[in-house]
């Protein structure tokens, strides 16, 4: 067995989700399992070094892991021959450039969404890397979670005839910040910093709708600031500028209809953080991070509506559980192995910066249609 070590700059561990989905889960997990391994005698061994502006977070994070390689200074990282991939999880607003560097360095990238704060900067980045002939990626983690994947099977094995509808429900109730911490970071609320559930959630939708249903082709959106006013991390008061709830209808290729409600501003009364009903003219399935559950069209019943008595019918209880027929890994774990696979051995690979770019189109059409009040067309994007 031959180990061959892949180098992996990664800038934006000391957040949130690039420590704990992307560094801990993802990374460290390879290394915990011995490498990945690429079935022809080779195994991958990912090397990351941990990149960000504040050293002693990054001092500690590597200490905690038994890791040796820290900088502060991405352009020495991006000059470093031995280097082979650049991987970006900081906030948003300053992701393109880093992205530019790296690709001008001739690094493969593997990057978080939103690419870039707007469909130009998005695209560009992907003709720089076409035209740089390196290796790229985005992060389109919903695809690989378990329930999703479920769903995808039936939507595969023609399960739901013509797909009606879909509908979403995602998100929870972020805390203030005055008298509970909040669970996200305080520039998620704020515009200027690149913050707003628009920009952060509609890439997710639109890699979601495209790869089970079909491309998107019109945006209705009506984004609003529900809490406008926050505290941050150091208790200070401060004011909400980007919009914590967004409510969508899409339009898909084909004529199905999604409506997706996403909030930081909700309490949620459902199984998990994000579902997904889909209901076709043979049968309907509702898809959480981890569950799916079906009924079809033999199998619905006949609920009969009559206000003036209770229910006596436990609806839940009337579908059926879509079974776990493989063991399903961390979904970002999945995807930075089929990543690694593609930079090694060029295996096909499509979730790319054309894709990314997809989602970032889509968030900005989202805020132009509530910012108009209307419905938009959604262009099919190329380089």
């Amino acid at each position: 067995m031959t180990r061959k070590t892949v180098r992996i700059a990664m800038n934006g561990v000391t957040g949130r989700m690039g420590y704990r989905q992307h560094l801990v889960r993802s990374i460290l997990a390879l290394r915990e399992q011995g490498g990945l391994d690429l079935g022809d005698g080779t195994v991958l061994w990912p090397e990351p070094v941990l990149l960000g502006r504040r050293e002693h977070a990054l001092r500690e994070i590597a200490e905690r892991h038994g890791l040796e390689h820290v900088s502060t200074d991405l352009d020495a990282v991006l000059a470093d021959p031995d280097v082979d991939v650049y991987f970006d999880s900081q906030v948003t607003s300053a992701r393109e450039e880093s992205l530019r560097k790296a690709i001008a360095a001739g690094k493969h990238v593997y990057t978080e969404k939103p690419t870039a704060t707007g469909l130009a900067g998005a695209l560009e980045l992907a003709r720089l890397a076409r035209d740089r002939g390196i290796r790229h990626g985005v992060v389109q983690d919903k695809i690989f979670l378990p329930g999703l994947r479920k769903l995808k099977r039936l939507v595969d094995a023609g399960f739901f005839g013509r797909v009606l509808s879909v509908r979403g429900e995602f998100g929870y109730w972020v805390f203030e910040g005055d008298w509970q911490p909040a669970q996200r970071p305080s520039w998620n609320y704020r515009a200027e910093d690149g913050g707003g559930i628009v920009v952060d959630m509609f890439p997710h939708w639109e890699y979601v709708l495209h790869e089970l249903f079909g491309r998107v082709t019109s945006v209705q959106a009506l984004a609003t600031t529900h809490i406008p006013q926050r505290w941050d991390e150091h208790g200070k008061p401060y004011d909400a500028t980007a919009d914590d709830a967004a409510y969508g209808i899409f339009e898909i290729e084909g004529g199905a209809i999604a409506q997706i409600n996403s909030s930081w501003a909700v309490r949620v009364h459902r199984d998990e953080l994000v579902e997904f009903q889909v209901d076709g003219t043979h049968g309907s399935a509702v898809a959480g991070l981890r569950h799916c559950r079906a009924q079809h069209r033999g199998a619905t019943p006949k609920p009969v509506w009559n206000p003036d008595l209770p229910a006596t019918e436990v609806f839940r209880d009337q579908w059926q559980e879509v079974p776990d027929t493989a063991e399903f890994d961390n979904g970002f774990k999945a995807q930075w192995e089929l990543f690694l696979r593609h930079v090694h051995a060029g295996t096909p690979y499509h979730w790319d910066l054309l894709a990314g770019a997809r989602g970032v189109q889509l968030a900005e059409l989202g805020l132009q249609s509530s910012a108009e009040g209307r419905r938009i067309d959604v262009p099919e994007v190329a380089l």
